[in-house]
């Protein structure tokens, strides 16, 4: 498996990426990916259906999704009108907290979506003008390239995330994807890996004698709607959760091997590298010095 890994070079003062604007064929869309990064992603017009973390999404104008890092996320654009969007990718760093004297956090939208499984924004009137307005202005900053133009757009993304945060506060909706995008089975198939990550029955024979589906059939499917199969699917998810564990505790390597599910260390090191670009201990070497506070 080769997710794409979107990443800024190390000691990058400026983490910051926007594709503006893009229309993607099915042919030319992404692979499956997750990175250490943020993404927004904004709906001009099109259709098509993104999966994220274990949801799935319809795409319609004026959707914008919230994608918080060490996430799996998959577009499928419709193959008669695909989807025009654009999207903003950016580091921690580039958020930088200061203390105002308010319980206020630009990232909180994040959090938000993370917490409530709910990575969706369905936008409309003055907000949706306001988020349009504002990823526009960072788009004519980026061709400008005026002085002060990453500060310009530094602004405009801290602006950007206050309309956001204040839209996630606001929003009501606590269910996980649009209902109907995908069979009951599936549904509850990605919550139990999700819920259960280091199980051992995670295999293609055990979940598919969960659902009580046939293995091709169930094979068939998951591929379908994840672009992944089940093998890498539940690699992908014991890596997201085993660089958790490598940059929120101090564990050894080999004890977080086990709870994440892996049989042997080698086979951790093999897919740790394969999806991230990196060994185990050089990432938790790497956030351990970027957030010397975590682990402790």
């Amino acid at each position: 498996m080769e997710p794409l890994r979107k990443h800024f070079e190390n000691g990058d003062r400026f983490p910051f990426r926007l594709v503006y604007q893009d229309t993607k064929s099915p042919q030319h869309e992404l692979p499956d990916h997750l990175h250490d990064g943020f993404e927004l992603i904004y709906v001009y017009a099109g259709k098509g259906v993104l999966f994220v973390n274990h949801a799935f999404y319809d795409m319609c104008p004026g959707d914008l999704f919230l994608i918080p890092g060490n996430t799996i996320h998959r577009a499928f654009p419709d193959t008669i009108t695909p989807v025009t969007s654009t999207a903003i990718f950016f580091g921690r760093s580039l958020i930088r907290p200061t203390d105002l004297g308010e319980a206020y956090s630009p990232l909180r939208c994040f959090d938000y979506a993370k917490k409530r499984r709910r990575y969706k924004l369905e936008t409309a009137g003055p907000d949706r003008e306001a988020i349009v307005r504002l990823i526009e202005a960072m788009q004519e900053e980026l061709l400008g390239r005026q002085t002060g133009y990453r500060h310009s757009i530094m602004l405009r993304l801290h602006d950007l995330l206050l309309t956001l945060n204040r839209m996630s506060v606001s929003d009501a909706g606590e269910n996980g994807g649009d209902a109907g995008l995908e069979p009951t089975w599936m549904r509850e198939t990605l919550a139990f890996i999700d819920e259960n990550v280091a199980a051992p029955e995670l295999k293609l024979s055990g979940l598919s004698r969960r659902a009580s589906i046939t293995p091709s059939h169930f094979s068939r499917v998951f591929k379908q709607l994840t672009g992944m199969t089940v093998t890498d699917y539940v690699a992908a998810k014991r890596i997201m959760a085993a660089k958790e564990l490598l940059t929120l505790t101090d564990e050894n390597i080999s004890s977080i091997c086990g709870r994440c599910g892996f049989e042997s260390e080698s086979y951790f090191y093999k897919t740790f590298k394969s999806l991230t670009g990196m060994t185990p201990s050089v990432y938790k070497r790497r956030q351990h010095a970027d957030n010397p506070r975590q682990g402790k």
